[in-house]
């Protein structure tokens, strides 16, 4: 089955996140191994991006999409609840 948004079609969450967002994902997440130069550029167009007055309100569809993302698919973050040691403090002598 194929899913087709706006005209163009979505294999990946990658795919729909871009369609929904009208821009590269990679443009907010950076990728592997740029540079300083690279991400520089990118963040200063996301910049760009922003003050848009056509995107204004893309901060807060990017918070809705990443929570919707983390409520569907909770097993992409591998989250595991850590034990808090008991902090038992010694005693000393005997109990009567």
């Amino acid at each position: 089955m194929k899913c087709i948004v706006a005209g163009h079609e979505a294999v990946t969450g990658a795919d729909f996140a871009e369609l929904a967002l009208g821009t590269p994902v990679e443009l907010w997440l950076g990728v592997d191994g740029e540079s300083e130069e690279e991400r520089a550029a990118r963040l200063d167009a996301a910049r760009d991006i922003l003050s848009d007055p056509q995107f204004s309100d893309l901060s807060d569809d990017l918070i809705r999409l990443a929570a919707r993302v983390v409520e569907d698919h909770p097993d992409l973050f591998n989250v595991v609840p850590l034990v808090r040691p008991s902090r038992r403090v010694p005693r000393k002598g005997v109990a009567a």
